[in-house]
């Protein structure tokens, strides 16, 4: 039986809702079982707020285990803020996050699937994470991870992640590369069956560097690199690499920061994309998209891409059991 576990996120924002939705989706299915870790008051506010009928039982330890095919976990009830960023929504999606995890590494669930957070309320809570791929790559002592992005159109990865523009040159490095690539290349095999991954590299600079004359970094660092490989690509100029949708000849594109990549896939994906973290140990999807305070609690949020975020959770994990039995994709 495969079990997943949801975080709520932060609960001011569409989190609950779109949560209640996707298990509203999935909760007939004779093969799954879900925890939510999520406060009662909240749970019940959202079903009231969709008016959806679920088979569930609120239960305070996962130890308490029923055959109902949802079992939200709640600590302690919070009051709702919809739209408003706040230090006790933070520490209710930091705890939400903290106990899925640990559901997930301890064995109890397959895979987890995290709902939207603030990272403003976070670091209001007191906890200074720029987001939930380096929290779980922290919990895990995970040093070589990798945000990944997937819809039907479009795979795509990131080298640097949540940095600032002035920082990300002096963050590619050979060795970065190198560390990257290996991530994705396992993954896209581990991961995804792929036996035989196509990737493409995105380069840094105009028109990926104009051979050295707008930037030295594809010459001296990404070019080297990508040599060393028969299954990579590139370096591409972003622009006109999407343009002419060269991004549908490969498995995966890497990008050199955040949005190189996530402008081009929310354009294709924005209402399905998913977000994973490659290179842990446990399975974590999410959402590509944030908490979307200002549709919060009116019952509009869509869904699907939680949907999918749970569908690809549980292909990844069934994978992964593929690839430790046969060792093949």
């Amino acid at each position: 039986m495969m079990k997943i576990v949801f975080t709520c996120g932060d609960v001011n924002g569409i989190g609950p809702e779109i949560v209640v939705k996707t298990l509203a989706k999935f909760s007939g299915s004779k093969n799954k079982k879900f925890y939510f870790v999520c406060p009662a008051n909240v749970f019940l506010s959202a079903l009231d707020l969709t008016d959806i009928k679920l088979d569930y039982e609120i239960i305070k330890d996962i130890e308490s285990e029923t055959t109902k095919p949802v079992q939200v976990i709640s600590r302690r009830n919070v009051k709702i803020k919809p739209g408003y960023d706040s230090s006790l929504s933070g520490l209710t999606a930091y705890h939400s996050i903290k106990e899925a995890f640990e559901i997930c590494a301890s064995g109890k669930a397959d895979a987890m699937v995290t709902a939207p957070i603030s990272k403003s309320a976070i670091n209001l809570a007191g906890f200074n994470f720029p987001g939930h791929t380096e929290m779980l790559a922290g919990w895990s002592n995970t040093k070589n991870f990798v945000m990944m992005f997937l819809s039907k159109k479009l795979k795509a990865a990131l080298v640097t992640i949540h940095e600032s523009i002035k920082d990300v040159p002096r963050l590619i490095s050979k060795r970065n590369l190198n560390n990257v690539l290996s991530i994705i290349n396992h993954s896209l095999v581990k991961d995804f069956g792929i036996a035989e991954p196509r990737i493409a590299v995105l380069g840094l600079n105009p028109h990926a560097g104009e051979s050295g004359l707008i930037g030295k970094e594809e010459k001296n660092i990404i070019v080297p690199v990508i040599r060393k490989y028969e299954n990579i690509f590139g370096p591409f100029s972003p622009d006109a690499f999407f343009a002419n949708h060269h991004y549908r000849n490969y498995d995966i594109v890497m990008g050199m920061y955040h949005d190189q990549v996530l402008i081009p896939f929310k354009m294709l994906s924005f209402s399905s994309g998913v977000n994973y973290t490659a290179g842990l140990k446990i399975v974590r999807t999410s959402p590509d998209h944030g908490t979307a305070f200002d549709i919060a609690w009116k019952n509009v949020a869509d869904p699907q891409s939680t949907i999918e975020a749970c569908y690809y959770a549980e292909q990844i994990v069934k994978r992964r059991m593929n690839y430790a039995k046969t060792g093949k994709a």
